[in-house]
């Protein structure tokens, strides 16, 4: 029996390839002629083709005639153009099989639609024309609906001549026929407006609000510019995105009140937010490389705000406070930069400054204050450490021996630039000083003699740092004040000790501070430069200057 089938099935086949009028010009796979084929001659097409139909109808439902249809066939350059019938269907034939389509949908007053699909590569008998891909029904929305927005800037006036653009979105809907997820689309309303001199955005020739509540989570979204009336390239005001579904449109009405915001976020107060002066920042920094400013070059702050211009005000002064140093400010970019440029020759290397500054936002009115420190210097260029000076403070109960050093009295070591001292344990583990004179008048220099060099063995002047928050005190009454009050940073050019020997030194007498014996008596830690170098070698001072006593105030 299965031989017999066989060969009833294969003989068709062989009569209609055998004969020279055989003729398949329409390429169906059955000879021509053939009207009504049986089942033994049905064969798959060499090039399938389908068919794209559908409906176009109002939101309401209601069809559209007379509704442009495009559709583009794979990268076809030129697409078949037709239009909707009175029941708003459209159909187009002779579709090849498995080309990817675009579909184009417009009608005056109404929005435009774009869907993609596939049309299937394979379909069933022959005719391969029930390949169908079925849009549809598919709805247009209206564009005869308006949207108003009343902008006002941070100050509460009018935003006028602000550009801003409306999406609103679905443009329309597709129904896809069984569940079809290769259908695709690609369609919403875009529309551009500008507001006028009282602020009022008005976009027109949307879909309603009423129409685009009907369909799922139908939506507009706004996209409002930044605000630079002054085009100087900075805005007054950041552009505002937001979303509004149309049902809450619908149920709050048409018009729309926008605050638009500051150009920088108003819930955080005024701050430096950059600068080559860390400690001026939002959140100080002390380091000093973070906080070197070389010679000639200013010092550039950024605020998270614009600065009122008249507001702002820059001191500067050295470590001692004493005298306010030359220094001028300008503003840039909006209000939102200043470059502080201190004197010719004010800044040297090595040396520590003090700043004060002051600020007021434009935008807020908050208040910014701040007083910092800045060391002059290259961050690469390392420079040595000497002592540049001593002088001890006189006093009037030993006016009879002036010029001469006394017990009692403070001596202040000042080094050629700021150092910082390590953590202290106990008084044994600071630097000591020692002097290069017969203290005790036993005839001998060290050798176990208390403050004299050689006598390395914990018996020193403790050296403490001593770094001014005022000037050097010159006056009993009214003593000098600093220009403004400073913050101390932990690194000082200035240190001291009391002197506690029993015999007078003269001012001519040198000292040695003996760093390199930290180390001899266990002590790990180091002092350091503004550059972060140790301290491992004696510095050695020839001579003690004079601090005179203080006086009464004229």
């Amino acid at each position: 029996m299965m031989k017999k089938h066989l060969v009833m099935a294969v003989v068709p086949f062989l009569a209609l390839g055998c004969g020279d009028d055989f003729k398949d010009e329409n390429g169906d796979g059955i000879a021509d002629g053939i009207r009504e084929p049986d089942s033994v001659t049905v064969v798959t097409p060499a090039t399938p083709k389908g068919t794209v139909s559908g409906q176009v109808l109002s939101t309401d439902l209601k069809p559209l005639a007379e509704a442009s249809v495009e559709i583009t066939i794979g990268s076809s350059a030129d697409p078949l153009a037709g239009t909707t019938d009175a029941k708003g269907n459209f159909e187009f034939k002779d579709v090849p099989a498995g080309s990817q389509v675009l579909l184009t949908f417009t009608k005056a007053g109404y929005a435009t639609l774009r869907a993609t699909s596939t049309i299937p590569s394979s379909a069933g008998n022959v005719p391969i024309n029930n390949a169908n891909v079925s849009f549809g029904p598919v709805t247009l929305t209206r564009l005869d609906g308006s949207l108003r927005f009343l902008l006002v800037t941070p100050q509460g006036r009018p935003a006028a001549n602000v550009r801003a653009t409306l999406e609103a979105s679905p443009a329309g809907t597709i129904i896809l026929a069984n569940n079809d997820s290769t259908t695709r689309v690609v369609s919403t309303v875009v529309v551009e407006a500008t507001s006028d001199d009282q602020g009022a955005l008005v976009f027109q020739g949307i879909p309603a609000a009423q129409e685009l509540a009907r369909l799922n989570q139908g939506q507009y979204r706004l996209w409002v510019s930044a605000v630079d009336s002054n085009s100087d390239g900075v805005p007054e005001t950041n552009g505002y995105v937001s979303s509004y579904f149309a049902s809450d449109v619908v149920a709050s009405g048409t018009t729309r009140l926008i605050n638009l915001p500051n150009s920088r976020p108003t819930n955080a107060t005024l701050t430096v937010e950059g600068s080559n002066v860390a400690m001026l920042r939002g959140a100080a920094d002390p380091h000093p490389l973070r906080n070197m400013v070389r010679p000639g070059e200013p010092i550039y702050l950024y605020f998270n705000h614009p600065v009122q211009p008249s507001s702002l005000l820059v001191r500067l002064t050295d470590e001692y406070a004493k005298e306010a140093l030359p220094v001028t400010v300008a503003l840039g970019n909006g209000g939102y930069s200043a470059t502080v440029t201190p004197g010719n020759g004010v800044v040297q290397t090595g040396k520590e400054y003090n700043l004060d500054l002051r600020a007021v936002s434009a935008e807020t009115g908050n208040l910014y204050s701040r007083t910092g420190f800045f060391f002059g210097g290259e961050t690469g260029t390392v420079t040595p450490v000497t002592i540049a000076e001593a002088r001890y403070q006189e006093t009037s109960l030993t006016a009879p021996t002036s010029q001469q050093l006394n017990t009692g009295e403070l001596v202040y070591i000042n080094f050629s630039s700021p150092l910082f001292t390590p953590p202290v344990f106990a008084d044994g583990s600071k630097v000591q000083v020692f002097f290069n004179v017969d203290i005790d008048n036993n005839g001998t220099v060290g050798r176990g003699s208390f403050g004299e060099v050689g006598n390395y063995s914990g018996q020193g002047f403790v050296l403490s740092i001593n770094e001014p928050t005022a000037p050097y005190q010159t006056r009993v009454q009214q003593p000098e004040l600093p220009v403004f009050p400073i913050t101390t940073s932990g690194y000082s050019t200035r240190y001291s000790f009391v002197y506690s020997g029993v015999g007078i030194i003269p001012s001519t007498t040198s000292m040695q501070v003996a760093f390199s014996k930290l180390a001899e008596r266990g002590v790990t830690e180091t002092y350091q430069s503004i550059w972060g170098q140790p301290l491992t070698v004696d510095l050695t001072v020839n001579s003690i200057a004079t601090q005179p006593v203080p006086v009464p105030a004229p």
